[in-house]
């Protein structure tokens, strides 16, 4: 297995990701921790209008927050997204592939980043997703991860 690390606004973030299903010493599969993507969700604009000495605080939160986490041996992965002026959504229909600018819908709140996250249940992932900075002016969506083994 590689071992990928970047640094970025989550701090130094490894991708490589240990498998959800643990196999029992008596050779069965047994659940271990779930993981969760805690998808985080804000205007833009809001973060923009910020002073950069505001800004700096949050970014330095997050980087607080991702060590955190990191140490305390929940965090799998994350990344902050580039801006929505970059993003571009595909569809095809009928066979035809179209591509327009920006998200798939005008909404207040666009997809910034993301953590996934390992926790015990639900409402362990719950207590991480409200420590994010983000959910004091937008809000974190907790989705279940459903692990799929990569074809080979």
């Amino acid at each position: 297995m590689h071992h990928l690390v970047e640094k970025n606004i989550f701090g130094t973030l490894s991708r490589m990701l240990p498998p959800v299903r643990l196999i029992s010493s008596t050779g069965e599969e047994a659940w271990s921790k779930m993981q969760y993507l805690l998808l985080i969700y804000g205007n833009e604009n809001h973060f923009n209008q910020m002073s950069p000495a505001e800004q700096e605080k949050i970014l330095q939160e997050y980087g607080e927050l991702s060590k955190s986490i990191a140490n305390s041996g929940h965090l799998r992965g994350g990344n902050e997204l580039d801006r929505i002026s970059k993003a571009k959504t595909v569809r095809v229909r009928g066979g035809k592939r179209t591509v327009t600018d920006g998200p798939f819908a005008e909404t207040k709140e666009q997809l910034g980043g993301y953590y996934l996250v390992e926790a015990k249940d639900l409402e362990e992932a719950l207590v991480l997703a409200a420590r994010i900075p983000s959910a004091r002016w937008g809000s974190i969506e907790v989705r279940p991860i459903i692990p799929h083994e990569i074809p080979k």
